[in-house]
């Protein structure tokens, strides 16, 4: 087995071992709506302002919040029925839908990329993409910082086989690169922002440089939203005004997502000032450029064969 062949079956190993089946459909009456979140976001300010909540009170549905630190095993809990919506980025759907998981995108949350970055140490010898080769790349299996790392070393000119991928969770890949034991991480806020301040993390490229436009998804689980769309539809109507003051409020969204989550409010300003809180239907725009990232791993080997990412857009209309 060659090597990017090897890489592509180890990228899909932690989702091709899960029973990828589409669970049995629910009983109409629904009386808990289960969240999945990360410490970042429109749903962190959507929880701190029990926006959700409010929504769905008078269909009689209760809100439960679920934290997970990356996308990839988020969307396993949701594949498998654990949560029924939640947020993460670009790649852990591309992933998740290569190894048949139960999902459909619900919204999407346009952004600049300007919440990820490739960071190494401050005295690190590397100054450019390029002398990344034969170095250590940390970056978490299947979430948006492995698009992210992926698309870096095409702009350096180097193959996924010229670097050492190193598979490790934010929390990990924190501690990794503060002891050196690894040469730079691919990640996102408020990860990101926590490396420059508490360990002067230095910037090797930024996400906004390397992606340009980007997205970020609200996704469901599929029997969920064929079974339950109002419910759906009443919460993504809540994170659109969570989006909107979000939008608007910045220095307030700090300080909210830092009682949320309980990472310091410094590290929340500089994740709240980078971060975009508009949220948007899936529009066809959107769909093409997730498209063009499931197109790259495909070419990669890093998920098995080709996707369509349309198929998975979720229409209220036909649920």
């Amino acid at each position: 087995m060659n090597r990017r062949r090897f890489l592509g079956t180890a990228a899909l190993a932690g989702l091709a071992a899960l029973p990828f089946r589409f669970p049995a459909a629910r009983a109409a009456s629904l009386t808990q709506f289960n969240v999945g979140f990360q410490k970042n976001g429109v749903l962190v300010v959507a929880r701190n302002q029990r926006l959700i909540e409010t929504a769905l009170e008078p269909q009689g549905v209760a809100v439960n919040w679920v934290e997970f630190q990356a996308g990839p095993p988020l969307l396993e809990a949701m594949n498998v029925g654990s949560i029924d919506f939640g947020t993460t980025g670009d790649a852990p759907p591309i992933f998740a839908q290569a190894a048949d998981a139960n999902i459909v995108y619900a919204a999407a949350l346009p952004s600049k990329g300007r919440n990820s970055a490739i960071l190494v140490p401050k005295d690190s010898s590397i100054q450019t993409l390029a002398d990344l080769k034969g170095k250590k790349l940390a970056f978490t299996k299947g979430s948006s910082a492995h698009n992210v790392a992926v698309v870096a070393l095409e702009k350096a000119g180097l193959g996924y086989s010229d670097v050492e991928p190193v598979y490790l969770s934010p929390a990990d890949a924190g501690a990794a690169f503060a002891s050196g034991a690894i040469d730079a991480w691919s990640i996102w806020d408020p990860f990101y922002a926590g490396a420059e301040l508490n360990q002067g993390a230095r910037v090797l490229a930024k996400g906004d440089d390397l992606l340009g436009a980007t997205n970020s998804f609200f996704l469901a689980n599929g029997t969920f939203a064929k079974d339950h769309a109002d419910v759906l539809k009443s919460a993504i109507g809540a994170l659109g005004k969570a989006g909107d003051w979000a939008n608007a409020n910045k220095d307030a969204v700090a300080e909210a997502l830092s009682a949320a989550t309980g990472v310091p409010v410094e590290i929340q300003k500089l994740t709240a000032e980078r971060g975009d809180f508009t949220v948007t239907p899936v529009s066809p725009e959107i769909v093409a450029t997730q498209q063009a990232v499931a197109d790259r791993f495909a070419k990669l080997g890093l998920i098995p064969a080709r996707i369509d990412v349309a198929a998975r857009v979720w229409s209220a209309n036909q649920s």
